[in-house]
């Protein structure tokens, strides 16, 4: 069975958050459906798209866990975005926070550090 999921985020301002996500993502949107949406693919399937609704905007809470989570949060710094805030639980895993202008969050989350990339094993 094949799974798409769109997770959705609610801005006030659609130019200023397209920047902000381009600059966390590292890329321009896949794909603009209308005038008050962009779409970036995250993964086969797997999609996070802003939407100009300023009524809702600023609610939105998203991780996505990855498998190289050092080297994503090292790229977006370069790009100038650093997390609001880090958290790592008892389990080793880790988890960074992003706060776009409206203050959606989005997250991306790792396993401990210093684990072997599963792709390698």
């Amino acid at each position: 069975m094949t799974v798409d999921l769109f997770a959705g985020i609610a801005v006030r301002d659609l130019p200023a958050a397209r920047r902000f996500y381009e600059q966390l993502l590292g890329e321009p949107p896949e794909f603009e459906p209308n005038d008050t949406e962009a779409v970036w693919a995250l993964a086969e399937h797997r999609y996070l798209y802003i939407e100009l609704l300023p009524e809702r905007a600023g609610h939105a809470m998203h991780t996505v866990f990855v498998d190289n989570f050092d080297e994503r949060l090292a790229r977006a710094a370069e790009r100038g975005l650093t997390p609001t805030r880090t958290e790592t639980y008892d389990n080793g895993v880790r988890k960074a926070i992003y706060a776009d202008p409206d203050g959606n969050e989005v997250s991306f989350g790792g396993g401990p550090a210093g684990d072997p990339d599963p792709e390698e094993s």
